[in-house]
């Protein structure tokens, strides 16, 4: 007996329920799959809840985009082209195998002491920020980052890690390993903080040319933060990560330097980034 062939809106219903990887992979088996696998149906249920309501409060995203656009070609157009929401303080993405939530805070957004006194710091333009601004330091010699955004922006039931998104102007100083390490944390109102530390540079003052009494190596030899670069060529250093349930709350983060009284100038801070942590 001949098996008749499974309707396409029964194979849309049951991709719904996977995930947005697992899709475009069966869109490869046969002509039905690819055709329920590319529907509005499939990829609706990809999209955050809220997604019209942020696409609202898109700076430079068409509203049109909604309805001109498959589900499928908006999904990816909100995974590879972040729009800027909330008067660009705001950088929001979707990370694409999953389609959970992904933000950036811009620096003008954040809580930096002395952030805008003129002596201490400049507000620039980076061609290669996604902000019309980015902090650089002049110098300082306490330094204190703190960054805030709603838990209920965040996706549900995720654990989400916090990046602090900086550069280092060439002869930048005070951020070496034989400096004194940053205390970086991330908690929300429900949750304690935990403190850990990090550096923004893997280079010593003598790899810098710079001058100085060193830290005594066996100050710095415990677990901490390095940063790393990025596909966009900036630098990131982990602050911490959490675990969203989901609840109406604060999600604090900061990275501070305030005991050690180094001075500190060349750091070009573009913003404090929160995108759930790979394997979720």
């Amino acid at each position: 007996m001949e098996i008749p062939p499974v309707p396409e809106a029964c194979i849309s219903s049951i991709l719904s329920f996977t995930s947005p990887e697992d899709a475009c992979r069966f869109s490869i088996v046969a002509s039905n799959f690819r055709s329920a696998a590319d529907s509005d149906a499939v990829w609706e249920k990809f999209l955050p809840a809220d997604y019209k309501d942020i696409i609202s409060k898109a700076v430079e995203f068409s509203s049109s985009s909604l309805n001109i656009a498959s589900k499928k070609d908006l999904y990816l157009r909100l995974c590879d082209s972040p729009p800027l929401i909330d008067d660009g303080q705001l950088s929001f993405w979707l990370d694409k195998q999953t389609g959970k939530k992904c933000y950036m805070i811009a620096a003008r957004a954040l809580h930096i002491s002395w952030g805008d006194t003129p002596e201490y710091w400049q507000w620039i333009s980076h061609p290669e920020s996604r902000f019309p601004e980015a902090a650089e330091l002049l110098h300082v010699w306490w330094l204190e980052i703190r960054g805030r955004i709603k838990t209920s922006f965040l996706s549900p039931n995720t654990t989400y890690v916090a990046y602090l998104v900086f550069k280092l102007k060439e002869n930048a100083f005070g951020f070496g390993v034989d400096f004194d390490a940053a205390d970086v944390s991330v908690c929300t109102n429900a949750s304690t903080s935990q403190t850990r530390s990090a550096f923004l540079s893997r280079k010593t003052r003598k790899e810098q040319n710079h001058w100085g009494a060193r830290v005594p190596i066996e100050d710095i030899t415990q677990k901490i933060e390095y940063p790393n670069q990025r596909s966009d060529g900036w630098f990131e250093v982990e602050l911490g990560e959490i675990f969203n349930e989901g609840d109406d709350g604060d999600l604090e983060m900061s990275f501070l330097e305030t005991k050690g009284g180094s001075y500190k100038d060349g750091l070009i801070v573009q913003g404090i980034e929160v995108r759930p942590k790979k394997g979720n």
